[in-house]
């Protein structure tokens, strides 16, 4: 027991409800997710091209907003009342696409759902990053991952357990999905907030100035490697359209997603202890190995299981990247910091989406893969190059 204790030392409060409140989001979110691609080629009469485009504009809507709400964040020193208001908009905008009757509805209603979500981020991770200490931030941000994954694996197979046994129709499951995203908003509404140590500096610029080299060249890499980082819908439609059944590739993807949450914690806990560097490459190669696998093979049982690896990389990237970014910057400009890494995320994905969708439509689907598997091999090469193995801190 005393060995367990000391695995979780470190932890307060705040980080478990933060934890939570992630859990309670990403159910509400994770219900959609796998049965968005569906909804809009199946019921819209979208085809894969205008599936990229949602979701590269939606996500990159969701990662942008993410740096100006850091900003504001750091400007004002308060995290809680953006996150409260960020967890609000995107439960109320979930019903709103299943009431959509074409995709631009769907697309407008997505994106509002996603500012909603971006504009909590980086406040939030600066309430994990403060919650715990320097020495435990990996563990920290672990544990958020833990319920952000647990999340994504439970919304699936809840909305798996509508549809198959409930005969809840697509519509419908947009609409249920507000109530965990409601339940998500109320635990932030417990979280207390403490004042920073530094009074912010902040003023009308976003505070570019003040971050070191060394941050500007990890965002650099998160660039490279991003470029190919396509929306995970595409697996799910790649999964869907070699034969698997819907309730299998629900099933799946919600495997993936409990294989990222059982990741999350302890690839937090060993870049504390061995740094987050060679964590983040062994995450990147996993990628690679995922997405030249789904663009050469064709074969559903291992892509399936390939799928399902591709836990590894969701649940080390989610929680490395993050406290990764933290690293670089000082206490007062942790929402600015990792606002602006997630808003690199977005930006990097819309592109990755938009040209995926097109390749997938315009040459063919395993185009889209291998675009992502050479943007990995790119990213992890500049990952040694450019980010140091020990951290460089500020502040």
């Amino acid at each position: 027991m005393s060995s367990l204790k000391r695995y979780f030392s470190g932890l307060s409060a705040n980080t478990f409800l933060l934890a939570v409140a992630s859990l309670f989001a990403d159910i509400s979110s994770e219900m959609l997710y796998p049965v968005l691609p569906l909804f809009l080629t199946q019921t819209l009469g979208a085809n894969a091209s205008i599936l990229g485009l949602v979701e590269g504009i939606a996500q990159a809507a969701q990662n942008i907003i993410q740096g100006f709400s850091g900003w504001l964040s750091d400007k004002l020193q308060r995290r809680k009342p953006i996150a409260l208001a960020g967890y609000a908009l995107s439960a109320v905008a979930k019903p709103l696409i299943g009431v959509a009757t074409g995709w631009p509805g769907a697309l407008a209603a997505r994106s509002l759902e996603r500012l909603g979500s971006g504009s909590r981020s980086a406040p939030r991770d600066a309430l994990i990053a403060a919650s715990a200490d320097e020495a435990h931030r990996g563990k920290a941000f672990g544990l958020e991952g833990i319920g952000d994954n647990l999340g994504a694996f439970l919304g699936p197979l809840l909305a798996l357990a509508l549809l198959g046994f409930l005969d809840v129709n697509l519509r419908s499951i947009f609409l249920i999905a507000f109530i965990p995203g409601v339940l998500a908003a109320l635990m932030i509404l417990l979280v207390r907030e403490r004042p920073t140590a530094v009074t912010a500096k902040a003023k009308l610029d976003l505070h570019v100035r003040r971050f070191p080299a060394s941050y500007w060249k990890y965002l650099l890499v998160t660039a490279l490697f991003g470029i190919g980082n396509s929306s995970n819908t595409f697996l799910i439609l790649r999964t869907k359209d070699l034969g698997a059944e819907l309730s299998t590739t629900i099933f799946i993807y919600a495997l993936f997603n409990l294989v990222a949450a059982l990741v999350s914690y302890p690839a937090g806990y060993l870049s504390d202890r061995f740094g987050r560097r060679g964590m983040l490459l062994f995450a990147f190669l996993v990628f690679l190995a995922v997405y030249a696998g789904f663009g050469l093979l064709t074969d559903i049982v291992f892509l399936g299981v390939l799928f399902v690896l591709y836990g590894f990389h969701q649940g080390i990237f989610r929680a490395v990247g993050k406290a990764l970014a933290t690293d670089f910057v000082p206490e007062e400009l942790r929402a600015s910091g990792v606002g602006w890494y997630t808003a690199t995320v977005g930006l990097s994905g819309l592109i990755a989406s938009i040209v995926g969708g097109e390749l997938w439509v315009g040459i063919a689907p395993s185009a889209t893969f291998l675009l992502g598997a050479g943007s990995a091999v790119v990213g992890s090469i500049a990952l040694i190059l450019f980010v140091p193995q020990t951290q460089e801190r500020t502040g």
